[in-house]
């Protein structure tokens, strides 16, 4: 599962970077549909959440479940919306409220799931 979390995490941050230069390349092709963009927020975020989630509390035992799944939707939540504000120094990028919204969403709705979520 460790392996599984980091893989998908550096995938995200490539995804990122392509962004930012301008490079998104195939995976352009969301902003084309509409609200692709903002399902892809709710479903890479989502999936990055609960995979991260899972990898924590399969390392973590018999710990406090829902303080650990919040711990970590907190620092996931912060580290996202810095990376949705740093769109503002980039000129192929844009800042976007409903792109955050649909980022914390998707932390909010994986992260009950990995609650809920029995090993």
């Amino acid at each position: 599962m460790k392996w599984l979390t980091i893989l998908f995490a550096l995938f995200i941050l490539l995804v990122v970077v392509f962004a930012d230069t301008g490079h998104l390349g195939i995976l352009g092709i969301a902003n084309s549909i509409p609200y692709g963009d903002k399902a892809g927020h709710f479903i890479l975020y989502g999936i990055l959440t609960l995979l991260v989630d899972l990898t924590i509390l399969q390392a973590r035992g018999n710990s406090n479940r829902s303080r650990l799944v919040f711990r970590v939707g907190l620092i996931l939540a912060v580290l996202i919306g810095l990376e949705e504000y740093s769109q503002k120094f980039f000129p192929s990028r844009t800042f976007s409220l409903v792109d955050l919204a649909a980022s914390y969403f998707g932390v909010i709705f994986f992260s009950w799931i990995a609650f809920k979520f029995k090993k």
